[in-house]
């Protein structure tokens, strides 16, 4: 009896994909470089388990449909075959004859390198070709614990952050390119991740990535696999986390895609009332298959393990929650309860969650969850869905709901501002500023802002430095740290012009030393999610919009107290209560002169002195600038 493959599907890799267990079937799946009774070439397989042939093809064959016909001794539905002098960027598809007796031309699911668009085929390569170099990065992640330690994420969509002008395919920065000029962004600004928008593959540069044909397949848009792996090598080298956008909630309806696989519903759910988004026009996996939750957890390791990911932030989850989301009556059915959840994705995320934080320590799960889903961060064992952290979108809408209004009537919208202490520690949170807040007619951040000329810088200033001074972990989108003018496109680079005017120049200063300020002072991270890391100092200044709180350290010394001032008026005469005796040291104020301030109030030092205010026994005096903003650095007693 001949030896197996070292890739070849065996029995036991059977049993394991159809159990839902194999959480390194992409080793085995897929097209990979293999050498065969001494001819080197390429070994195939893939699950199409309804099919009555398969072949492969590829310009190794000369797409001839019947050149390499694919064979299965399994009862799960994996299709194999070794070609023989198939190689590296040899293009490819599976060929299938459906029961039906139609012939249609599939990508590889599994494949790990595509075709650039507007072609679809899959490609060979070898991914496994490079040595790492961060493994002291590696090293401390299994250490860090995400709730205690800063977060400052940049989001960035790489064909639109900068292009090489005059070049073709729009002049997108390649993958190395990128990673260079990024690392040098971000470590000049002070970020502590980036956070990639749209890297597997997908077919339209319209869907930002979110409707994805290669799950496997970091996008050829950028290079070869072997360049995304050095950017993700390169970033860690310079202490820089990487994040990805992951997309498990729905795939396209593209003809080479996953969508009716092998003739049937294969990945997605055959009842259309639960495998169709009407909205989106997607397929919704169905996550009843243990093949198919095999898939997507095998996939969400294969980012982290094999291309040293440090977190991925799972897109849509409440679409995958609900049943009847974005649906109406008659659009959705009802689980076995009669109720809307979906029971079969909560058990995948507990699933995906609890595999991903035991083989991968360090490594995130981000959920962008909307609606009030209880324990989405709750550990599994208490009946929780595993999340590392998510997205506060409930912060993120009355905030921006607040930020838009005129100051004259945010005194009747104050709560907003406060709401989300009652509920902050319920969730591990990162408060998001994301790309979805700045498309599709929501204007830009500046251009949120109400008022005139520098009015609206004003205001944005104020509104950064009470995010990042407020509970959770961070994220902007390129592009809010100078405040672009104009909508984000995926069809042009950002508006980088705008910071040889002083006002976008100024506002890049202000977030630059807010996110210095903020990786510099544990106050501002290390107790995100206990009640004792944070202090109103006064809430209730509802007529003059201005909010005092106070941010403490585990140790209880280095404190800082925050001033916001949300009104165009100054308060010459403001006095603020302190739980902190001594003196305060103003450590940021957005009237410096850096800021496009005046530099009036410039005081290194403010004495506290015993004089009740904010119903505390101390309290100073301090010259609160209209839209003013200061940062003080006090010693706790």
């Amino acid at each position: 009896m001949r030896a197996k493959l070292s890739h070849e599907i065996q029995e036991l890799d059977c049993y394991l994909f159809g159990m839902g267990t194999h959480y390194e079937i992409y080793k085995k799946m897929g097209a990979h470089i293999v050498e065969h009774d001494g001819k080197k070439g390429v070994y195939f397989a893939v699950w199409a388990p309804h099919v009555q042939s398969i072949s492969v093809i590829g310009t190794f064959n000369q797409w001839q449909e019947e050149a390499n016909y694919m064979t299965c001794d399994n009862e799960v539905g994996i299709y194999t075959c070794f070609v023989a002098g198939a190689q590296a960027d040899d293009l490819y598809k599976f060929c299938i004859l459906t029961w039906r007796n139609q012939r249609i031309y599939k990508a590889d699911p599994f494949a790990n390198y595509a075709e650039m668009r507007p072609g679809t085929a899959s490609k060979i390569t070898d991914i496994f070709d490079f040595k790492w170099n961060d493994k002291d990065w590696l090293k401390k992640r299994k250490k860090r614990d995400h709730k205690t330690s800063p977060m400052s994420i940049y989001e960035v969509h790489i064909g639109s952050w900068m292009r090489h002008p005059g070049k073709p395919d729009e002049g997108f920065y390649n993958y190395r390119e990128f990673a260079h000029r990024i690392v040098t962004y971000v470590k000049e600004m002070g970020y502590t991740h980036i956070e990639l928008m749209g890297i597997a593959e997908h077919p339209f540069d319209g869907s930002w990535g979110y409707q994805v044909t290669g799950y496997y397949a970091p996008t050829s848009r950028y290079g070869t696999p072997v360049d995304f792996v050095y950017l993700v090598d390169y970033l860690h080298q310079h202490e820089i986390g990487v994040i990805l956008d992951w997309v498990p909630a729905h795939f396209p309806k593209d003809a080479h895609g996953l969508a009716d696989f092998d003739g049937t519903p294969t990945f997605e759910y055959a009842d259309s009332r639960k495998g169709e988004h009407p909205d989106w026009g997607t397929k919704v996996f169905d996550y009843s298959k243990a093949e198919v939750q095999n898939f997507l957890i095998a996939n969400a390791l294969f980012w982290v393990e094999h291309y040293h990911i440090d977190g991925l932030r799972v897109d849509a989850v409440a679409s995958m929650l609900y049943l009847d989301y974005g649906k109406s009556d008659g659009q959705w059915v009802a689980n076995q309860y009669g109720g809307n959840e979906n029971l079969e994705a909560i058990a995948f995320f507990k699933h995906l969650n609890s595999v991903m934080h035991k083989r991968n320590p360090g490594a995130m799960t981000i959920a962008e969850e909307s609606t009030a889903w209880p324990k989405v961060t709750g550990e599994v064992e208490a009946d929780g869905l595993g999340f590392s952290l998510k997205w506060n979108m409930g912060w993120m809408h009355d905030f921006t709901e607040y930020m838009k209004l005129d100051p004259l009537f945010r005194k009747d919208a104050h709560g907003m501002m406060t709401f989300s202490m009652v509920y902050a520690y319920s969730e591990n949170y990162i408060l998001v500023l994301s790309h979805d807040e700045v498309v599709h007619l929501k204007c830009s951040m500046l251009n949120k802002m109400p008022g005139l000329g520098l009015d609206k810088f004003k205001n944005l200033k104020v509104g950064y430095a009470f995010m990042f001074c407020h509970p959770g972990k961070k994220l902007l989108f390129m592009g809010q740290d100078f405040a672009q003018r104009r909508e984000w496109s995926e069809a042009r680079e950002l508006d980088w012009y705008l910071l040889g005017e002083e006002p976008h120049s100024q506002i890049q200063s202000f977030v630059r030393d807010l996110l210095h300020l903020y990786r510099s002072h544990p106050a501002m991270y290390e107790l995100d999610t206990v009640e004792k890391g944070f202090d109103w100092i006064n809430k209730d200044d509802v007529f003059r919009s201005i909010f005092s709180f106070t941010r403490h350290a585990q140790n209880s010394k280095n404190s800082l107290l925050i001033i916001c001032n949300f009104t165009p008026v100054e308060r010459s005469d403001y006095r603020v209560g302190t739980m902190g005796s001594g003196r305060h040291r103003l450590i940021l104020n957005s009237d410096a002169i850096r800021y496009g301030g005046s530099g009036k109030s410039d005081t290194a030092f403010y004495d506290v002195e015993k004089q009740a205010c904010d119903g505390r026994e101390y309290s100073f005096a301090f010259p609160l600038l209209a839209y003013g903003v200061a940062i003080f650095e006090y010693k706790s007693v």
